[in-house]
């Protein structure tokens, strides 16, 4: 019965008696200039959220159209020659090509990796699972960022921390795949 009375608030009516109104609907639906305001924050914030991953999706399609589409792109697999902090450089078997890989994770001399040339230049990426993932690294980044909006603008923690987890599962993904 506490329950019950603490979940309700007193409202006086203009003839005087005292109703009793639903606590969550008064709170909800606010006054006048308020309950505006509360609109239009959320309206922002899930502007702010969509814009974020859509910036990421943006930045990553081009990368992942690279890695995981076949046509008008050749595909082999490279050697590498030699590794600096941010790119290898090797050759293509079926071409003996000399190319670009660039990557911020250290590679290996000797090693071979799956590539597809970019169309107009000589510049290849990771193809497969670990090239794709690696490729989409813009939007998982966006995803982290939206979730942290979500979370904090919309006090939706729920849908936070799912999208959190599955940007940061994507993530360490790529890095397993990737190594």
């Amino acid at each position: 019965m506490a329950l019950a009375k603490d979940l309700r608030m007193s409202a006086t009516g203009a003839t005087g008696a005292t109703r009793t109104v639903p606590r969550e609907r008064a709170r909800r639906t606010g006054r006048g200039a308020h309950g505006a305001l509360r609109v239009a924050r959320s309206a922002f914030v899930w502007l702010l959220a969509a814009f974020l991953v859509a910036a990421g999706g943006w930045a990553s399609y081009d990368p992942v159209r690279d890695a995981v589409m076949a046509e008008g792109r050749e595909r082999s697999t490279m050697t590498l020659v030699a590794c600096g902090r941010d790119a290898c450089t090797g050759t293509l078997a079926s071409t003996g090509e000399t190319v670009v890989l660039r990557q911020v994770i250290a590679r290996e001399e000797g090693e071979r990796v799956d590539v597809a040339l970019r169309p107009g230049g000589d510049e290849a990426v990771r193809t497969g699972a670990a090239g794709a993932l690696y490729a989409a690294l813009p939007l998982m980044g966006a995803l982290l960022m939206a979730a942290v909006v979500i979370g904090g603008g919309l006090r939706l923690y729920r849908t936070a921390w799912a999208m959190a987890g599955g940007a940061l599962a994507a993530l360490l993904a790529t890095f397993a795949l990737w190594i």
